[in-house]
């Protein structure tokens, strides 16, 4: 999560609500409120206690006194300039169409403006379970097969045709009402949210980016996939004139004749531009060389104008990546779900192969599809568009079914000759000149540099999981996961952080998500406890439960549009040249808001392998959890150049965390009997 600040006048921002139609069940969802001024003081000023007493336990000012003092100035806030910014705030809800949040601020000030790489940074990953059709000796690499000189297989084309039909099936029975339907308000957030990811795609401009424009309804880029294969780019039609899904044999017949050209082109010669490392550079670099892409040529408009209008992408790598690669370990096999391999395949999905990494993506897509050569499989995405449960909640119910193979012609061999198949597809290629050339290998050598400073890894915790937490702790699972990061965080650095853990606000027209403080005065009591020897464990455990109680509180708030955060944001941005507060001046902001942990659940996961997000902060965590039945998974990102993380030690914390946590909470509650 991150929130970057730069000119804070504001002007109405138009987004997606000006470039997506609204659905008339919508109006069943309310407006995002503003919240109340003196309920968001109240509440912002508790959240800083922890820190104050923390302050004071170090030798710092006494905590009632900073608490007095943040208090008087939170009341002259509210009768003053507080009073101004929330009237400047109601008057910006009334005169947008959607409400305050959305449609100037969130967007604008949280994702465009910030100038960083998407890669790492901003883009979300994600990896999937193996196809249970799979043979072993396929997923294992003893069998490749590849199609001509490509490296690309017909397993792996096989199973890109079905996750892309999966995919299209559900859009299809959602658009329809047969699943998730509006009748709900599930169902409308996840309709709004899902409509978002397609035919769209973020593009750079010098100081704030902005969304395409949808495509007309008769482009037949608009019924297209982009796919990229060996940094070549193809549009691929999967849904005909008659806004009906292609059927699975159909759709492998047109990757496969894709793949057939990328063979040919290589083998006269021909080499890819990469253009496609672009897209990993800072924002507004990207910019600068979109535009001198533009100029070049009105073939780069028009490559460009499909690519943006494509419904998804997929991306099909011509290798499967695992960690002994670069170690000069000739042995080519892949042990199947050892840590090596499943963090190889979190690397490629989120960075693409780190000789080449920001190959044959684009990173600017909403939603991409990654299929290595043994069918290993993955998404990517761009993160302003949407946030990440609806594009998961879309891959799950790809993945969930095995491929039916009933559904295809025999599959072929491998090298395939004859004549290409030529319908439904056709190639999207670059005008070049030496200055684009020079510019992707300087980019190509900045993404790298991002790629191999991210420390990511994944953690699949399986000594239990929500149905002990709930049945035996009586707890809840997400409260009690972010109890264990509490003390993770504590026990690897001595100290406590502002921690931040996303909550959506999907009961609203248009609403995205609010800011947990999970960082308490009772999850610092009770984390002070588990490391004091002389503290009863039934105490420990009543601290723990007035923890997770008070998380569990916050996150209502959070849920129901009575968070902190999003207001704070709101009222300062509403503040015109020359005016400023104690409030905002306070160093004590900035630190609560300096998420050294970043935090995010997604679902119980059982068809993802792990998952992913950059870290905000060069001495954080990013991380990721799914919290299943009898497992839980972590996706934990640092920074290898910061001598004060470390995401494998942080590992063996959380793991340690959770085992001593199932331990407390077995012997008070057993002491109790």
């Amino acid at each position: 999560m991150h929130t970057v600040l730069r000119s804070l006048s504001m002007k109405p921002f138009s987004s997606l609500s000006q470039t997506h139609a609204t659905s008339p069940s919508q109006a069943r969802l309310p407006r995002l409120p503003v919240p109340e001024l003196k309920r968001t003081l109240q509440r912002y000023i508790k959240s800083l206690h922890p820190f104050l007493q923390e302050d004071e336990a170090k030798g710092g000012p006494n905590a009632k006194g900073a608490v007095a003092l943040r208090t008087q100035w939170a009341e002259d806030f509210e009768k003053g300039l507080g009073s101004i910014c929330q009237s400047r705030l109601q008057a910006l809800d009334k005169a947008s169409p959607n409400n305050w949040l959305d449609d100037n601020i969130w967007l604008k000030k949280v994702y465009h403006e910030w100038r960083a790489p998407l890669l790492v940074n901003s883009n979300w990953w994600l990896t999937f379970m193996n196809d249970p059709t799979v043979p072993a000796a396929v997923l294992s690499g003893k069998e490749e097969n590849s199609i001509g000189n490509t490296g690309i297989t017909s397993w792996q084309i096989r199973r890109a045709t079905w996750l892309v039909h999966r995919l299209l099936d559900f859009r299809e029975r959602l658009q329809r009402q047969q699943v998730y339907p509006e009748t709900t308000k599930t169902g409308i957030w996840l309709q709004t949210s899902i409509n978002r990811l397609f035919n769209i795609s973020r593009l750079p401009r010098s100081g704030c980016d902005t969304f395409s424009s949808l495509p007309p309804s008769d482009s037949p880029f608009a019924r297209s996939l982009l796919v990229s294969a060996r940094d070549w780019f193809y549009a691929v039609e999967v849904i005909d004139s008659g806004h009906n899904p292609i059927v699975p044999r159909e759709l492998e017949k047109r990757l496969n004749a894709v793949v057939l050209d990328v063979s040919h082109r290589i083998s006269i010669g021909e080499a890819a531009v990469p253009i496609s490392v672009l897209t990993t550079d800072c924002r507004d670099r990207w910019a600068e060389n979109q535009q001198h892409l533009l100029s070049l040529s009105t073939c780069n408009r028009a490559t460009l104008e499909a690519i943006n209008n494509s419904l998804i992408a997929l991306s099909l790598d011509h290798y499967t990546y695992h960690l002994s690669s670069l170690s000069g370990n000739s042995d080519s096999s892949i042990r199947l779900n050892s840590q090596e391999e499943v963090d190889a395949h979190l690397h490629n999905i989120r960075s693409s192969h780190p000789t080449h990494p920001g190959r044959n993506r684009w990173y600017d897509k909403p939603f991409t599809f990654i299929v290595e050569s043994n069918t290993r499989a993955g998404a990517m995405g761009e993160h302003s568009i949407v946030d990440a449960l609806a594009p998961s909640i879309m891959a799950e119910y790809a993945i969930v079914e095995g491929i039916d193979h009933a559904e295809f012609d025999t599959l072929s061999s491998g090298a395939q000759t004859g004549a290409t198949y030529n319908a439904g597809w056709r190639r999207l290629d670059w005008v070049v000149d030496d200055h684009i050339r020079d510019e992707c290998v300087a980019a190509e050598a900045r993404a790298r540099a991002i790629a191999e400073d991210s420390d990511d890894s994944v953690l699949w915790f399986n000594d239990y999981g929500a149905e002990w937490v709930q049945a035996e702790a009586k707890l809840s699972p997400d409260g009690y996961v972010q109890m264990c990061l509490q003390l993770a965080w504590y026990r690897t650095q001595g100290c406590f952080t502002a921690t931040y853990e996303t909550a959506l606000t999907r009961l609203f027209h248009k609403g995205r998500t609010e800011t947990i403080r999970t960082f308490s005065s009772e999850s610092r009591a009770w984390v002070l406890a588990m490391d004091d020897p002389s503290t009863l464990a039934l105490t420990r455990y009543k601290l723990l439960q007035a923890a997770v109680a008070a998380h569990s509180h916050f996150t209502r708030a959070a849920a129901t549009g009575r968070g902190i955060d999003r207001h704070l944001l709101g009222l300062r941005c509403m503040l015109q040249p020359g005016e400023t507060h104690e409030i905002f001046q306070d160093e004590l902001y900035a630190r609560s808001q300096t998420w050294k942990l970043s935090t995010s659940g997604l679902s119980a996961g059982p068809s993802f392998r792990g998952t992913g997000f950059g870290s905000p902060e060069h001495d954080g965590y990013g991380i990721n959890y799914l919290v299943g039945p009898d497992m839980i998974k972590f996706g934990i990102e640092s920074k290898h150049s910061c001598p004060h993380t470390s995401t494998k030690e942080f590992k063996h914390t959380v793991a340690s965390a959770l085992r001593d946590m199932q331990k407390l909470c077995s012997c008070a509650i057993s002491s109790q009997l």
